[in-house]
């Protein structure tokens, strides 16, 4: 015994309403998952300064002392998501400011000061220390961002 079906247009019309919305859901679901993806926080790259001291005595017996930033120089990429750690390693308190990106901080003996940003402009920027500014003072410290 056979069985005969009857395909009707109204039939064509709702298989043809389902098998859009199936593609719409499917089309809506990826680009929900993909803004969901593109919309989390960005992983920021960790970079680790800390501050250094050289010292020594002359012949006549003056005492000198200069600091500096270790690294000196830290390369990032433009739009590239920084987070500097710089560690107090000698003397008591580096306060600092990083010309052109409107970072301002202070770095104290034996405590790690966290800064982050994103340089969008390419270019050197001065990293420096407020207290050492010149060889009078222990400096000048300076260390440099270069955004390439």
């Amino acid at each position: 015994m056979s069985k005969v079906f009857i395909v009707t247009k109204r039939h064509i019309q709702l298989w043809i309403v389902v098998a859009v919305l199936i593609i719409l859901a499917g089309v809506y679901l990826s680009w929900n998952q993909s803004r969901t993806v593109s919309g989390q926080a960005r992983e920021a790259r960790v970079i680790q300064l800390v501050t250094g001291e050289f010292k020594t005595t002359t012949a006549d017996g003056k005492e000198l002392e200069v600091y500096r930033w270790d690294p000196g120089t830290v390369h990032v990429e433009k739009g590239e998501l920084i987070e500097l750690q710089i560690s107090g390693v000698n003397g008591n308190s580096h306060p600092f400011v990083v010309e052109g990106l409107g970072i301002r901080g202070e770095v104290t003996k034996g405590k790690t000061t966290t800064v982050r940003f994103t340089a969008e402009k390419e270019g050197t920027y001065p990293i420096l220390c407020l207290t050492h500014t010149d060889m009078r003072h222990g400096g000048p410290m300076v260390g440099y961002i270069v955004v390439d």
